[in-house]
């Protein structure tokens, strides 16, 4: 790719950011569910961003529903006797693929998600298993704490 163009993207990128950090801070409520998300270890201002937007519902429906508008729990494809491997999808995709990386950070620096996902870990779970459990029970805890409107408090014993 060339400078010119690399560059004129590095801006535009930018450009949108702050149009998003702006709409976000010009509304009260908006600004708090941010501050409120962000305070999870790992949630930075791109999955904070991403949950107010494809999320609007976050904190008014259940953790489990939070997970499935996602696209992170597990969908059986049974059929009579035939039992196949569980998959995720449908759900919300972009939103979905953010999570993940936010899983991936939150798996090492968050010191409860840490603590799960090391479990799963020493289960022998595969990497992706153990990402998507992540990510689901970041969903869990995004939309737990903006139902409650309380930043995240885990005190490590």
């Amino acid at each position: 790719m060339d400078e010119e163009l690399k560059g004129l993207l590095d801006h535009q990128i930018a450009e949108l950011e702050a149009r998003i950090e702006e709409t976000i801070a010009s509304d009260d409520e908006l600004t708090g569910t941010a501050d409120i998300l962000r305070s999870v270890p790992g949630t930075g201002p791109v999955a904070s961003a991403m949950l107010i937007a494809e999320m609007p519902e976050l904190g008014q429906i259940t953790g489990e529903q939070a997970a499935a508008l996602t696209g992170l729990v597990p969908i059986a494809h049974d059929s009579g006797a035939m039992r196949e491997k569980r998959a995720i999808g449908d759900g919300r995709r972009l939103l979905r693929h953010v999570m993940f990386q936010t899983a991936l950070v939150a798996s090492y620096h968050n010191p409860v998600l840490k603590n799960f996902a090391d479990r799963l870990r020493a289960a022998r779970k595969p990497h992706e298993v153990v990402i998507t459990a992540v990510a689901k029970k970041l969903v869990t805890i995004a939309n737990a704490i903006c139902k409650s409107r309380q930043k995240w408090n885990y005190q490590t014993p």
